[in-house]
């Protein structure tokens, strides 16, 4: 039975990572189909959205990476194993998108000195190839999005580009129908304010995790009260907690107890309510006794 059950979530991980590997196929194809329209229009929104499509690649690639070396078992090496890989891919991911971002509002400021026909008819043409290929790439990852941040991430920015695209058409549509011709870089910068606002979102969470921040659903001061309510616990000190990647949590701390002889039950104790009501599935107790009521004695 065993076997059966692990033989399934190896199968579930290879339709994940086939499902990436298609999804990263289709926005390089995009990304260059975009790029080409761009050119030949004219169109700086359109080399935008190619742009801000590459990004996507290249974080379903990473993120593909990630996911294999996050696999790894434990070793001497990485004794809490490999999977804060993901959380250092988001973070190249994020920094990827904020340098996009500064460079295309830089791109599109520039535009407004410098400003260039665009041929309507294949931006919306063009644009509107993009929205499907958004689609169906949002589609393919969002049901692995729902437990990975990495995922998630890249989940959003296919999100991002559908809407994009549409905004890519919006503004062929005003160039065909009225010239309107700065609508294109007007829609570049919303699309540029979008990407960084994303990376704007993201980073903290990231940023915390690596910087080995407490989870931000645990309260430390009610963990600790919770744990001095257990009998024969006095006092509690040297607590940390923090997060060894985006699932799982780990704890450690020195506990006063008032006698030797009950720690293995203490410890039991503790450890059952550290898992069920805060989710710390690794911690680190350490056991001494208080001799007085003065906690330096």
């Amino acid at each position: 039975m065993n076997s059966e059950h692990n033989h399934n979530h190896h199968n579930l991980k290879n339709m994940g990572d086939s499902r990436l590997i298609l999804a990263i196929t289709i926005n390089m194809i995009l990304t260059l189909a975009q790029i080409i329209g761009g050119v030949v229009s004219g169109s700086l929104s359109l080399i935008a959205d190619a742009l801000h499509n590459f990004s996507d690649a290249i974080s379903l690639l990473i993120a593909l990476v990630a996911r294999k070396i996050g696999r790894k078992p434990a070793d001497y090496f990485k004794s809490f194993g490999y999977k804060r890989a993901e959380v250092i891919a988001t973070l190249i991911n994020l920094i990827t998108l904020v340098i996009v971002g500064i460079y295309l509002i830089y791109e599109a400021l520039w535009r407004l000195y410098e400003p260039q026909i665009i041929e309507g008819w294949i931006v919306v043409i063009v644009a509107g190839i993009a929205l499907i290929i958004d689609i169906a790439t949002a589609i393919l990852t969002y049901s692995m999005s729902k437990n990975s941040m990495n995922i998630r991430a890249a989940f959003l920015h296919n999100v991002s580009d559908a809407l994009a695209s549409v905004g890519v058409i919006i503004a062929g549509s005003l160039i065909l129908l009225y010239e309107w011709y700065w609508s294109d870089t007007v829609l570049t910068l919303v699309i540029a304010i979008y990407v960084l606002y994303q990376a704007a979102t993201l980073l903290p969470k990231t940023i915390h995790i690596l910087m080995e921040g407490t989870p931000k659903n645990i309260n430390i001061d009610e963990l600790t009260k919770k744990i001095q309510s257990i009998d024969g616990v006095t006092n509690t000190h040297h607590l940390h907690i923090w997060q060894l990647d985006e699932h799982k949590n780990a704890l450690e701390a020195h506990i006063h107890i008032d006698n030797f002889n009950n720690s293995q039950e203490i410890k039991k104790k503790i450890k059952h309510l550290l898992k069920e009501q805060f989710f710390i599935s690794h911690s680190t107790l350490e056991f001494e006794i208080n001799h007085c009521g003065d906690e330096h004695c």
